[in-house]
């Protein structure tokens, strides 16, 4: 699609309402695979954000304590690099990760590893080691991983509970261009959303300035302990000016006890299902269309989700959907509105998201599908994000 917004797109925007939704900062798509170095990747704003704690600086001397851990525990994280088939010299991505366990185990965010074509982790030194993808979590946006370092590299503890509202919180990550560099905050909400169905659910946000290259990294209480892995940002608008943007960052919780992370040692590889359609560029904007504006624009007057990409060899290739086609005035040409998939109604682009990873790889699902004003009935199987280019 075009760069620029068509008119369709206009008219459709024009009937939001809300600063939020139009905040500037929106860079995500409804993407099948995250670029070679989106870390953390960036969420669409709420149109209603989450009720948050007002943050309040960290004292001295929680300042004090946070340094003197990043300190002691920066041996035991990792710059993650993405790399060309056997060579690393010049990465094609970087994120970050830490070490879990005396015999080489670390944690990371999926999206750092997906589909790199080869991975190496270097520790604080500068010393570089290969790494092997163990198990993962698409849905979660975890992964184990092994990296060949030596005997006696230090690791770290996970947490023995969840973290409180206010509590202090110690980031290490290489975002920015730094190495394995400290940034600190405060947890300022629990179980939070993305709004997104191919993001993590139930993440801890924080205050820390989190920035790409961060993402995979740890947050660290005051114990010392992991309690998140970092995942994603999120933009808001806080004005009418281009800079008045407010940032926040998620990670995933983890816990000692944790039995997803416990599956992914040993060896766990859960995909996360996809037909293989996405929003592209500003469409974007509009996975979250609500169904008034889209019986006001000129889609049609029953609510549903349109597409603009359809991935060649994908379930909706094969399937045979079609993706939305306008003139160069933006009229509406042709293209499929999904309204249901297996009998549940779905409104936009997310809620299509949302029905269809309530599925797993390799399950059959119908959806209902508005085409030239006809109601039809399409069934596909669903496939792994990770075989879907």
């Amino acid at each position: 699609m075009s760069p620029k917004f068509t008119g369709l797109q206009v008219t459709l925007l024009g009937l939001l309402t809300g600063a939020t939704l139009l905040g500037a900062g929106w860079g995500a798509q409804a993407q099948t695979a995250p670029p070679a170095a989106p870390s953390p990747r960036t969420a669409l704003p709420m149109a209603t954000p989450p009720k948050r704690l007002p943050v309040k600086p960290l004292t001295a001397q929680e300042n004090a304590a946070l340094q003197a851990l990043f300190t002691k525990l920066r041996p035991a994280t990792l710059r993650i690099e993405q790399c060309p088939v056997n060579d690393c010299t010049e990465p094609d991505g970087i994120g970050t990760g830490f070490l879990i366990s005396a015999d080489g185990l670390a944690l990371t965010a999926y999206h750092v590893v997906f589909q790199a074509p080869a991975l190496s982790a270097r520790t604080s030194n500068g010393n570089r080691y290969p790494v092997k993808v163990v198990g993962y979590d698409d849905q979660n946006d975890l992964a184990v991983i092994r990296v060949s370092v030596p005997k006696g590299t230090p690791f770290l503890p996970l947490a023995s509970s969840t973290p409180k509202l206010g509590d202090a919180a110690l980031a290490i990550g290489n975002g920015g261009g730094e190495y394995l560099r400290p940034k600190v905050g405060r947890f300022t909400a629990l179980r939070s959303e993305a709004g997104r169905a191919d993001f993590p659910p139930g993440t801890l946000e924080l205050s820390a300035p989190l920035v790409p290259g961060d993402s995979g990294g740890p947050i660290i209480n005051r114990a010392g302990e992991v309690a998140g892995v970092v995942s994603y940002v999120r933009f808001e608008s806080t004005g009418e000016r281009e800079e008045d943007v407010e940032a926040h960052a998620y990670a995933v919780p983890v816990t000692v006890d944790d039995t997803r992370v416990a599956e992914l040692r040993r060896g766990v590889k859960r995909d996360a299902a996809v037909i293989g359609i996405s929003l592209e560029g500003e469409w974007s904007l509009l996975a979250n269309l609500p169904e008034q504006a889209f019986v006001e624009s000129k889609l049609g007057k029953t609510a549903g989700a349109f597409f603009t990409r359809v991935v060649p060899g994908s379930p909706a290739a094969k399937a045979g959907l079609q993706p939305l086609r306008l003139s160069e005035k933006g009229d509406l040409i042709s293209g499929d509105i999904v309204t249901a998939v297996n009998g549940r109604r779905v409104y936009n682009f997310s809620d299509f998201q949302y029905a269809v990873r309530r599925y797993a790889p390799g399950d059959t699902i119908t959806l209902s599908v508005l085409r030239g004003g006809k109601n039809i009935s399409v069934k596909l199987t669903l496939a792994a994000r990770s075989s879907v280019q």
